[in-house]
């Protein structure tokens, strides 16, 4: 019986579906917003944006103190509702992407939460990404 606790983040982001699709899977948008605080960044992204197709966004400390591989599978894509993918550990991942109208997306991440660091910080680093997500698109022409 598998008892991973899920965490879900969401935000609701003024963009139309299409564009936050785009600048969510593309690396060179993805380099532009995936860190969680200023003093973070991911300075490489691959994605291979099909299922059975693999990605990776190398995340480091700016300061070079500390660093690692985001890496998994994609298990199913819907092109412009759906991401679901495997995480290297075996957790997974679910993205949707609905659109409320026009001009406004409302994108919801539910993963599996991991059993070293505590739920709270897990749903705070996922928010805080999301966040800085949403503040790119909305910052982006």
């Amino acid at each position: 019986m598998d008892t991973k606790k899920t965490i879900k983040v969401q935000a609701v982001i003024n963009a139309p579906v299409e564009k936050v699709w785009k600048l969510w899977t593309t690396p060179e948008h993805i380099t532009k917003w995936n860190n969680a605080s200023d003093d973070w960044h991911t300075p490489r992204a691959e994605n291979d944006l099909r299922a059975g197709g693999k990605f990776l966004y190398r995340m480091e400390a700016k300061d070079g103190s500390f660093g690692f591989d985001f890496v998994g599978a994609y298990d199913e894509i819907k092109r412009n509702e759906l991401i679901a993918y495997t995480l290297d550990d075996e957790r997974k991942v679910k993205v949707t992407f609905t659109k409320n109208n026009d001009v406004e997306t409302k994108v919801v991440e539910t993963f599996e939460a991991e059993s070293t660091n505590p739920l709270e910080m897990q749903r705070g680093g996922w928010q805080a990404i999301l966040d800085n997500f949403k503040k790119y698109v909305e910052a982006s022409n």
